[in-house]
């Protein structure tokens, strides 16, 4: 095992769902970190955004990239209580399968919301998010057994992997006019969702929809050269 000593710094953007897997994580372990911007509009920080090892977490002198590798490591090199990764070699590996699940499948239906050309596109995507959701609440029965998250009694593994995709999701309800977790559809995910978004490790690194849009007006008003309009909000 590695040793656990060392500063901690976090680079990447505060608006980033990735980030924020790792400063949840280390705010779980109670690890005092210092957040290193990137901007975007920069050259070098816009190879660390672009890359898929965004963020970065250096810990003394090592590096570590990939948000989940990087969660995966707080909780191996802080084994104190409370755990991150399922000890339960099953719940260890069906956590793992909805996190690539999410990964590769559910969050690109998500952004594409946001992409698409033309409204038949753009509905396509709204289903296949939706359909995801009904997976999602399905997988939150079963690993959840009943209880307040998916790791149980406390925010874990899935939980992160999941929960810093919230605030995006919300973004994309508020801008189409939808409703993309429900009491109908999805009524344990919704429960879940506002208990994560609540809880105290989560909410001080959890950004407002408000400050998500004016953000991404900012960013892109910087990287295409121009002012940065104002907020529609």
């Amino acid at each position: 095992m590695a040793k656990s000593d060392g500063k901690v710094k976090v680079m990447g953007r505060w608006q980033c769902p990735f980030t924020m897997r790792a400063r949840i994580a280390l705010n779980i372990k109670s690890i005092n970190y210092e957040l290193v911007e990137a901007r975007p509009w920069d050259g070098q920080s816009q190879v660390l955004h672009e890359s898929k090892s965004n963020p970065v977490m250096v810990h003394g002198d090592k590096s570590i990239c990939e948000s989940l590798n990087i969660v995966e490591y707080i909780d191996e090199i802080w084994p104190y209580a409370p755990s991150i990764v399922p000890s339960d070699p099953l719940e260890r590996v069906t956590a793992r399968f909805w996190a690539g699940y999410l990964k590769d499948q559910w969050f690109p239906s998500l952004k594409a919301i946001g992409t698409a050309e033309g409204e038949d596109t753009r509905k396509a995507a709204i289903r296949q998010v939706e359909k995801g959701l009904v997976l999602l609440e399905g997988a939150f029965g079963k690993c959840s057994k009943r209880k307040a998250f998916f790791g149980g009694d406390q925010i874990e593994y899935l939980d992160i992997a999941f929960g810093c995709f919230l605030c995006l999701l919300r973004v994309e309800e508020k801008v189409n006019g939808i409703k993309l977790l429900s009491e109908t559809k999805t009524p344990n995910l919704l429960k879940w969702a506002h208990r994560f978004c609540s809880n105290a490790v989560v909410k001080d690194v959890m950004p407002t929809i408000e400050s998500l849009i004016e953000s991404d007006e900012i960013i892109m008003g910087r990287m295409k050269g121009v002012a940065s309009p104002a907020s529609k909000l």
